[in-house]
Formats: structure tokens, sequence, C-alpha cells
């Protein structure tokens, strides 16, 4: 069966329509890039069909080389520049003064504080006053979304939040990019189907989970950097249909 016979066009049409409602009805609504491919299907669907959706990524001063190139491919395609938030310096060197700059390595609250630095109080920044933020989150990526919803109330920000590519597949996303050439990061080749902070990713081994490579020291349970947490818990209140 071809993903087209799977169902790919209804998915794709669904993710659509998900977008322009949030361009018109929930505006002003902002996309959180982390540049990795899910988010690429997303710039390219928001920036192709010029919706009223803002793209910002979280510069949290430890992502690859790589990683950081996408912003001049995002330019040099689309002509349009990806917003950055970056952690406040003084949070950044009191961390690493009183901790070490590799000290998200001995233990679960040292790297949830450092995710909380580096990328939580940023994307706090990025969403203020915005009415909805858009994820490239999928079901599949983790045993911590398996219950992902497309639509989603964000308590801890008071807000919409929603997860366009939620019932897409990994194979979905590579057909979505290789048919409309959408730029991806390199790494990507190289291994890495999910890609944060360059110390703490590594690439998989063929037949490891997605996430397998994202803090690959931790149990899989924890495996989320905090921007999907509320008070430790992932919280999930889903829309009614």
């Amino acid at each position: 069966m071809s993903i087209e016979q799977d169902g790919f066009a209804s998915r794709l049409a669904i993710t659509r329509s998900i977008l322009k409602n949030i361009a018109q009805e929930f505006s002003p609504a902002v996309f959180a890039s982390s540049l990795a491919a899910e988010d690429m299907v997303l710039t390219d669907l928001i920036l192709r069909e010029k919706l009223n959706i803002s793209i910002f990524s979280l510069e949290t001063g430890r992502l690859h080389a790589e990683t950081l190139g996408m912003l001049d491919k995002v330019k040099t395609t689309y002509g349009t520049e990806i917003l950055l938030y970056k952690p406040e310096a003084s949070a950044v060197d009191a961390y690493v003064a009183q901790h070490g700059l590799n000290a998200f390595y001995d233990s679960v609250e040292m790297r949830k504080e450092c995710c909380r630095i580096r990328k939580v109080e940023p994307l706090n920044r990025a969403l203020a006053g915005k009415k909805a933020w858009v994820t490239g989150q999928r079901r599949s990526q983790a045993a911590t979304r398996t219950e992902l919803a497309a639509q989603e109330d964000d308590v801890a920000h008071g807000m919409q939040k929603f997860n366009p590519l939620a019932d897409w597949s990994e194979e979905d996303v590579w057909h979505y990019i290789r048919s409309n050439n959408v730029p991806y990061n390199p790494l990507h080749d190289r291994g890495y189907p999910s890609i944060g902070c360059e110390p703490c990713t590594r690439a998989i081994q063929p037949g490891e989970d997605v996430r397998a490579g994202r803090w690959w020291w931790e149990n899989p349970e924890s495996k989320e950097c905090g921007l999907h947490v509320i008070d430790g818990k992932l919280v999930r209140i889903n829309k009614p249909s």
C-alpha cells in the first residue's frame, strides 16, 4: 500500500485546515519550531500559504551547527527570518558556576533545570500575549505523546495549543518533505530522527525508538524538556470534538 493509499492526502488536508483556522481564529498565534523535520513541514505549509502565524525558535546556546544552519536555509528558501529567543545569560552563568557546564548528565533534576533555563523560560517570553501556539509533535514520537490531541487547552500559558501533525507518521513527514523539496537538517541523514541540544542528542541505531537519541541516559518516561510539562507531569486537556 502506498502512502497516498494509506490516507496521507486526508491527513495533509486536515493539517492545512487546522493551520488556516489557527491563523483566522486565534491571532496572534505563533509556531515554535525546533528546525527539525516535522517543524520544517509546518514551516513550509505556513509560509507557502502566507498564513498569519509567526515562527520562532529557541536558540539554547547548545545547538548543533547544522541546526543553526537551518536558519539560513529558511531565509534562502522562503525569504523569511525565524525569530530567535535565547536564555537569560545571567541564569545560564549562574547554573554553570554552581553546577558545571554539563551538570545535566548528573541527574534528571539537573537536566530539567538546564532545560528550564535554556528552553522553558525563553518559551514563556515567546508565548506572552499570544492566543495560541503550534508545535510539530506527533503521537508516534514518544511514550509521553501517545495521547496527543490536535488541539489542547494549555492551562499553564492560558491559551490554545495545536499539534497539527498529531496523526502523522514519520513516513508522512518524509513523503511531504521529499515531494515538496522542503529543506531539512542534514543530521537527519546521519541517524538523528529527533534533534535537540548537541550534548543531549545522539544518533540512534536501526530499530531503536525515534526518541532514543534524546537524553539517552534517562528512562523513556522522563524524556521531555519541560516545554510540554506542567509541575513535573505531562498534562493534556483535550478539546471536545
